[in-house]
């Protein structure tokens, strides 16, 4: 390994991992967490619910299949660093259009490969996640030396942690957008998207049963919103820690108070937790990957699922509770296998629900796929309440 290809992997409790530099040189500081999925790197990389975040991939070899313009979840790559054992040499896909070191150098990801995932990831399991940074290139030299090791994990300790971050406003859309449905279906719905950090193929899979979808800024108001006067409101995944996210809970308490139905995923489940008055808290490590098993607690069925996500709801597992917030009887509806954290929560007395993972999907699985067909019956019900008189 020359000096030219060195990188260097600082962990905030002063571990050090030596690599090679990946894609661009320089220094990144970020929580440091791990994604368990073996495919689907490139929207692991384009979901903005990795800003501030340094992601290793526990699967050896990454870059296989290159990069495409046809599967980014949002317009830039999100992720604050990247590690990675074994880089592809060169991609072996017909679909490739660019190497993903390519595409890492060009919107400056600062990586590092040539480490043991494996063993970062037993670190951070049983340590937890952390602050880390990434160094190579100018980054590792200082006065014509070379950085030591305790002038780098200053730098780490330097950065701000992920619990107390509002990050909603730093990835999300400035100017609302519409997702149409494809051409020749009927539009049944009309959805304001609340965009927290929300991924393409989310409006994507509600157009494709024939919903209208108007994606909106972070920063909109409720008033804002129900002007648009829309069947349902959904609130996205999204960056950060719920806990600091005051004004979308109001946003969203306010759009429960005017009955209009809503669905929320991932960052959107907590908020909806808050807004019902459970707490939220931060896991140890997170759920990240493709591979998370997940059970529907009024079918049984166990889903396979994608998981993003480094906070959960403080809610009761074992019985409805009443919403601290006054929103009358809720239920965890789904739960993940692994360790028991609340996977979804359904309201019974309001046209409310969320889960906490992502039934979109992209790059996969797609047991979770009917969620969105329940927000259509949802808002159905709604509409034919409203029709008939009666309050649902």
């Amino acid at each position: 390994m020359t000096d030219v290809a060195k990188a260097v992997l600082v962990l905030e409790d002063g571990q050090v991992f030596e690599g090679r530099a990946y894609g661009a040189t320089g220094q990144t500081l970020g929580e440091i967490v791990f994604n368990t999925g073996m495919t689907g790197y490139q929207e692991t990389l384009t979901d903005p619910s990795y800003h501030r975040q340094i992601v290793t991939m526990t699967a050896p070899h990454i870059g296989n299949t290159g990069m495409n313009d046809e599967d980014n979840e949002s317009r830039k790559i999100w992720v604050a660093g990247y590690v990675v054992r074994d880089p592809a040499r060169k991609p072996s896909n017909w679909r490739a259009q660019r190497t993903l070191d390519e595409d890492l150098e060009a919107q400056s990801i600062v990586g590092i490969s040539g480490i043991d995932t494996r063993q970062l990831t037993r670190v951070l399991r049983t340590a937890g996640v952390m602050r880390a940074g990434i160094f190579s290139g100018d980054a590792l030299v200082e006065g014509g030396a070379e950085v030591g090791t305790d002038e780098l994990l200053n730098r780490v300790k330097s950065a701000e942690p992920m619990a107390g971050a509002h990050l909603a406003d730093e990835v999300s859309v400035m100017d609302e957008y519409v997702v149409e449905p494809p051409e020749g279906t009927l539009t049944i719905a009309n959805v304001v998207a609340v965009d927290l950090g929300i991924k393409a193929m989310t409006p994507e899979m509600m157009a494709q049963r024939g919903i209208r979808v108007t994606v909106v800024p972070s920063k909109m108001t409720a008033a804002e919103i129900l002007a648009k006067k829309p069947d349902g409101v959904f609130f996205s995944n999204g960056p950060g820690d719920p806990g600091a996210a005051d004004r979308a809970v109001t946003t969203l308490r306010e759009i429960l108070d005017a009955d209009v139905p809503f669905f929320g995923i991932c960052f959107g489940n907590q908020i909806l937790g808050r807004a019902l008055g459970y707490g939220t808290y931060k896991l140890q490590f997170g759920h990240r990957g493709i591979n998370q098993p997940v059970m529907d607690r009024a079918t049984r069925k166990v889903e396979i699922t994608s998981h993003n996500h480094g906070f959960a709801v403080d809610a009761p597992i074992d019985r409805d509770s009443q919403s601290p917030a006054g929103y009358g009887r809720v239920r965890v509806s789904h739960v993940c296998l692994n360790d028991d954290v609340v996977e979804g929560l359904e309201c019974l007395d309001i046209p409310a629900f969320s889960v906490q993972y992502h039934p979109e999907a992209a790059a996969g699985p797609h047991d979770a796929a009917y969620l969105f067909d329940r927000f259509v019956d949802l808002m159905d019900s709604a509409k034919n309440a409203a029709k008939n008189g009666a309050r649902k």
